[in-house]
Parts: structure tokens; sequence; C-alpha cells
């Protein structure tokens, strides 16, 4: 079975490196031109690189350090790198496209304590010492809550957290003691130290053995 054009596209998109897209066009004849079809980069492009990639209208910026190049049909660009929602918002107003947001304690302070949809992650300290908080609600588009997240928040009484969440960062809900009601979903794989140090639900949630002993400790020295 020969590949295709098409099939020989999809492929390349996972290449890592730009002389993995010229050996491909010098050692397959019939592949010459691969570079052209691309209407975005499907790796970050320094000045070389840039004019290989002929038709590029979407540009993709995959680290903050990337070489950004707004030359010829570009008329879009994909953040891929982690940006908070004040960012994500300048961007959009630009058309530009942001896919891993993070809701910043400066951003809560900005826009309050209604997480917005389109939030991947909460970042460290981000409702930290928000004693007025008593409840609240994390999308299911939220996949990782930061270090200290919820740290201080005494006033906290219950929290859903949502399937998506993969990740409790070090003393998230430290010293929240009017926290009694949560649930730890399995699709948590990652617990930081002392998450749940002084929180008034422990005892409870020392009965669930898939919560490392770790979390209930209050000697970690960090946030």
């Amino acid at each position: 079975m020969k590949l295709g054009y098409n099939e020989i596209m999809i492929v390349s998109m996972y290449f890592d490196d730009i002389n993995d897209f010229i050996n491909l066009e010098i050692g397959v004849k019939r592949f010459q031109g691969n570079m052209e079809r691309f209407h975005f980069n499907p790796i970050p492009l320094n000045e070389y690189s840039r004019k290989l990639f002929t038709n590029i209208e979407t540009f993709h910026i995959y680290e903050e350090n990337d070489k950004i190049f707004n030359d010829g049909k570009i008329f879009k660009k994909i953040i891929w790198y982690l940006v908070s929602y004040s960012t994500y918002l300048k961007e959009k107003e630009a058309w530009n496209e942001c896919k891993n947001i993070e809701y910043t304690k400066e951003d809560r302070k900005k826009y309050g304590n209604t997480i917005p949809s389109e939030v991947k992650s909460l970042g460290n300290g981000c409702f930290k010492q928000c004693y007025e908080l008593t409840t609240i609600n994390i999308p299911t588009s939220v996949s990782k809550l930061g270090n200290g997240c919820f740290k201080y928040c005494s006033s906290l009484t219950s929290i859903n957290l949502p399937s998506s969440i993969t990740s409790i960062g070090y003393k998230c809900f430290k010293y929240c003691p009017s926290l009694t009601s949560i649930n730890i979903p399995s699709s948590i794989t990652s617990f930081g130290c002392g998450c749940f140090y002084g929180c008034g639900c422990v005892e409870e949630l020392k009965k669930n053995e898939t919560i490392p002993r770790n979390c209930f400790e209050w000697w970690i020295r960090m946030w």
C-alpha cells in the first residue's frame, strides 16, 4: 500500500525537526512539495525553515520564546504555551486562539470568583486567603489546581471537583477548617503534599485509601 499526499502530510505533522521534512522530500520524489501544502506550521520555525513553509495562514506558537512571523498570508495565531486569562482576553481581541489558559490570582482579583469556562487550570494561590468564599463551581474544562490554590479559605464549606481534575497542588486546601464536603474523583492521579492539612473533612478523607498519607502532613515547606 502506497501512502498518498494526504496520508504523508498527516504523518509529517508529527515530525519534530525541519530536517525530517527536508529528508522526506529529498528521499521520495513524489512527496516533493509536501511543506507547501501546509497552511500552518507543524513545528517552531526560524528564518531558514520559515521560507520552506510558503503557504502558512495560521501560525502556531508552541513555546513562549518561539520566533513569531507576521509576514505573508498569516492572519491568525494559535498559542499553545500557558497564558493567563487576562492574556487570553487580549489575544482573543486580536482574533488569536489560546489553548492553555490559567486563571491566576491576579485574574481572580480582576474578574471575580466565577471561573470562566475557557480556563484549563487554576494558578498557584489563585483563591488563597479568599476568606469570604463559601462555595465554588469548578468547570469541567479545569484539569489542575495549583499549589496553595484555596489555602486559608476559612469560610469554604463545600467544593465539587469535576472528573476532569487530574492534579491537586501542594497545600491546595490547607487550613480550610469549614470544608466538610469535598468529593475526590478517580481521575485525580497527583496529590500534592499537605493538600488537605487542616481541613474540616480530614478524618473522612483519611478513610479514602487512594489519598497518600502525606496529604495530611503540615511540615512541607512550600506554599
